[in-house]
């Protein structure tokens, strides 16, 4: 197959996917072929279809799960019109939530409450688990034996991330005022986050707690070492 044969079915694969491409998975479009390529091949013809799309809407992004061809970010509120369902805003005691996860991870929701100074609502820890941002690693050997949590693979895809090693300086979390801009840029922030909203979350939990459909952590499950790929697929 020549090069620019192998640029233009690996372009096909990334724009018809609508997910991110592993290499395994491009390397097997050719499988019994005889002149396969391998994952150098493979990851090369990506580059250059990047290059190509350089100065273009296009963008090809590489996360945990493998190469994404996206629009740029610059053209996403114009073309915000084209979708009538208005995306999830995210209160800032999730993302705050969240960040404390995925810089501290393993952590146990009481460890998030000590950092946050505030409890951490039912409700927050089942929307994290239900958008697939975050899974229970493991349990802590103390009394109760609180779960503990983790981001997983999907979190890395949602972010544009590769690997936790690509989440902005632990530093800048030390304002938890200000949940890292070039991080939860992804989503829509809720911008009434008050202790109000903190009131109605706890409200919410309660609730949920009282009629019994709070999420029950895995009583088999053991505490697992920080994985370098965000927990594993999720």
């Amino acid at each position: 197959m020549s090069r620019d044969a192998l640029v233009l079915h690996v372009e096909a694969a990334l724009l018809s996917a609508g997910r991110p491409v592993a290499v395994d998975e491009l390397v097997a479009m050719f499988e019994g072929a005889d002149d396969a390529p391998d994952r150098a091949a493979i990851r090369e013809a990506v580059t250059e279809i990047a290059e190509h799309w350089r100065g273009r809407s296009l963008e090809v992004t590489e996360v945990a799960s493998g190469f994404r061809a996206q629009i740029r970010k610059d053209y996403s509120h114009a073309l915000s019109v084209l979708w009538q369902e208005r995306p999830t805003r995210y209160s800032r005691a999730l993302l705050e939530t969240l960040a404390l996860i995925a810089y501290r991870q393993p952590i146990s929701r009481g460890e998030i409450e000590e950092v946050r100074g505030v409890s951490v609502s039912s409700s927050i820890m089942k929307t994290l688990v239900e958008r697939e941002w975050v899974r229970v690693v493991g349990h802590r050997e103390a009394p109760g034996r609180p779960a503990l949590y983790g981001t997983t693979r999907n979190f890395l895809d949602s972010f544009n991330l590769k690997s936790l090693e690509s989440l902005p300086p632990l530093a800048r979390l030390k304002d938890l005022d200000e949940p890292l801009p070039d991080l939860f840029n992804e989503v829509a922030v809720e911008p009434n986050t008050e202790v109000g909203a903190e009131a109605r979350e706890t409200a919410a939990a309660d609730e949920e707690e009282a009629a019994g459909t709070a999420p029950v952590p895995d009583p088999e499950m053991r505490p697992d070492s920080r994985s370098g790929d965000g927990g594993g697929a999720s």
